[in-house]
């Protein structure tokens, strides 16, 4: 039996398929995915009824060296925030408010955290 291993880029593009399945699932709309500069990138832009949505996906093979939800620390969270301001200031996109949600993946399991962090 051969084993096919992903590599990191396939699979982080399978998390994020995922993810957006998993969005849409529940009533997202997507606008935007993988939206890049030089300082980093957002995963998934949404919207959420009249709420933008900045989606971080992270995704782990198994839980045996920590949680998907625990990769996203302040560090991240930072970096996040400065490509969304980027976003904002470039697309100029209408809407009430925004917020940061994550999509973790960890081996099977998918979980929605809404409203993750705060500026």
């Amino acid at each position: 039996m051969q084993v096919t291993m992903l590599t990191t880029l396939q699979a982080g593009a399978h998390a994020e398929s995922l993810a957006t399945r998993v969005l849409l699932d529940r009533g997202y709309r997507i606008v935007e995915r993988n939206y890049r500069i030089k300082a980093g990138e957002l995963d998934v832009v949404a919207r959420d009824g009249d709420i933008l949505v900045f989606v971080e996906v992270r995704s782990r093979a198994d839980g045996n060296h920590g949680e998907a939800s625990e990769m996203v620390h302040r560090g991240k969270r930072r970096q996040v925030s400065r490509v969304a301001a980027h976003y904002l200031e470039a697309r100029q996109p209408q809407f009430e408010e925004c917020r940061f949600d994550v999509v973790a993946i960890t081996g099977d399991r998918v979980e929605l955290f809404q409203d993750a962090w705060r500026l």
